[in-house]
């Protein structure tokens, strides 16, 4: 690979790419060797300073907010057409920073970006930014107005798709961002930064510069930014929430899941089998809409238990970097520590591991974790009840449908969630009851990015995607208006 794409040397602030105000590096480590695959300078809060004063003149002073929608929309779209021939750089540097597997990662990890940017700037081309209102004698002219210069702050799943949804529909309403990548996959979103120099966007609008907690926090709390934009775990977005608060800044979180596949007792298990458990496998497990606790009627528990453990004995498991890889490593040692503490942990309360469990004997190397099925779980063990964030997979079972129901949403969270059945009415049913932000039937997700995306309960506030992850980055306004402007 280019070595240009591993080894960055600068920030990209104001229009231009910056040297960052220390020398201190970042190095990057491959979840696969555990060696040293790249760096990036370690952002300081100074540089953060540098960040939001350039997103802040760039939306107080600059063309940006003022420019006319179709003309934003133009740049954006161009954009979409740039990122687009990044495609196999974004999936190839993705592989290397946080192990995605290089079968998943051009879906994965670019799928969801060009289209995201197409699909904001078709939207505000014809999207009502002003409109008057007459209610008898009075009249009234109703604004969408900018919210300001916002803080994006992403994790190190699927760095560059999410730092799309939140930055296509942050500047398709005219805001300015800094965005702030994490330390552990922080190089994938200079290819963002690139595509949006290059299609023209203008000095400000766009600040990129990867760091860790602090520099994150002092962003966070800045009084410079007007909105914070976060994706990751809910004890960092309750964090984020409460700084937000002290300065009643806006925020919109997307949080954790523990999200539920209900298992009606006339799905057909050889269709169904494969794809829970594919599912829950997705990049090693590190999803936060992953359906990682099944719900099975008791009468075919046992059935469903040995299916799900020999789908997962079948997995293979390795290098990221070949195409035959279906689950390569966790993102760092740390996760790996993580993962195997909730097997350890469903253990004692008294799971049965169905398959998998442990490291793969084959893989001395990198922070791996076999395709794991857990059976004998109940909805009070703490695997049923926290984000594991790995390869994982809990079967419950249960009693009839609305004992299935009430499991499901016997949860702090509510992010995604399925249903399956031999009849689509059927599961159609019960996915209405189901208190969770999205809900696949028979396997069929609603058409991204046209639908919003987001959580009930702890898993987060707001939508992206859609017309309301727009609306998120807007503020309503009203004016009076004498009858004569009417």
């Amino acid at each position: 690979m280019d070595d240009r794409l591993l080894h960055r040397h600068s920030f990209f602030i104001g229009g231009r790419w910056v040297p960052p105000a220390s020398d201190a590096l970042l190095d990057v480590i491959s979840p696969s060797t555990e060696e040293v695959v790249g760096s990036v300078p370690l952002a300081t809060t100074d540089d953060i300073d540098h960040a939001v004063e350039a997103a802040r003149a760039a939306f107080d002073r600059g063309p940006w907010p003022q420019m006319a929608p179709g003309k934003r929309a133009d740049l954006l779209a161009r954009a979409a057409d740039l990122l687009r021939k990044r495609t196999d750089e974004i999936a190839a540097v993705t592989t290397e920073e946080m192990g995605c597997a290089i079968s998943q990662a051009p879906k994965a990890q670019t799928g969801l970006v060009a289209p995201v940017f197409d699909y904001y700037a078709e939207l505000i081309r014809t999207f009502e930014f002003e409109r008057q209102v007459t209610a008898g004698p009075r009249h009234g002219l109703l604004g969408l107005l900018p919210v300001g210069v916002v803080g994006a702050i992403v994790p190190w799943n699927a760095p560059v798709t999410l730092a799309a949804w939140k930055v296509a529909p942050a500047l398709a309403a005219g805001c300015s961002v800094v965005l702030k990548p994490p330390p552990e996959s922080p190089l994938s979103n200079y290819l963002l930064a690139e595509a949006l120099e290059e299609a023209g966007i203008p000095d400000g609008v766009i600040n990129v510069i990867p760091g860790g907690r602090e520099v994150g926090e002092h962003l966070v709390t800045h009084p410079g930014t007007d909105k914070i934009a976060f994706t990751g775990s809910t004890a960092a977005g309750k964090r984020i929430m409460s700084l937000c608060g002290d300065q009643v800044k806006r925020v919109s979180l997307e949080l954790g899941g523990k999200s539920a596949a209900i298992v009606l007792d006339d799905a057909d298990f050889d269709l169904v089998v494969p794809t829970l458990v594919g599912g829950a496998m997705h990049l090693s497990g590190q999803v936060c809409g992953a359906h990682s606790r099944v719900l099975v009627p008791r009468a075919r528990y046992e059935e469903l238990v040995d299916a799900a453990a020999a789908v997962a004995a079948g997995i293979t498991v390795g290098d990221p970097h070949d195409p035959a890889t279906l689950v390569g490593p966790l993102v760092a040692e740390r996760q790996r520590d993580r993962v195997e503490g909730y097997i350890a942990s469903a253990i004692a309360d008294g799971a049965r591991v169905a398959a998998g469990g442990g490291r793969p004997a084959h893989l001395p190397k990198g922070w791996y974790v076999e395709p794991t099925i857990l059976a004998d779980v109940s909805n009070d063990m703490r695997v049923a009840r926290e984000e594991i964030f790995g390869p994982v997979l809990c079967l419950i079972p249960y009693d009839g449908d609305d004992d299935a129901v009430r499991i499901a949403n016997d949860s702090d969270f509510g992010l995604a969630g399925g249903v399956w059945s031999a009849s689509d009415e059927r599961a159609l049913g019960i996915a209405r009851r189901m208190r969770t932000g999205s809900v696949t039937v028979n396997g069929t997700a609603a058409p991204f990015p046209l639908v919003p995306f987001g959580g009930f309960k702890q898993s987060g506030l707001g939508r992206e995607l859609g017309p309301d992850g727009l609306l998120g980055y807007l503020e309503p306004r009203s004016i009076g208006l004498p009858p004569a402007l009417a």
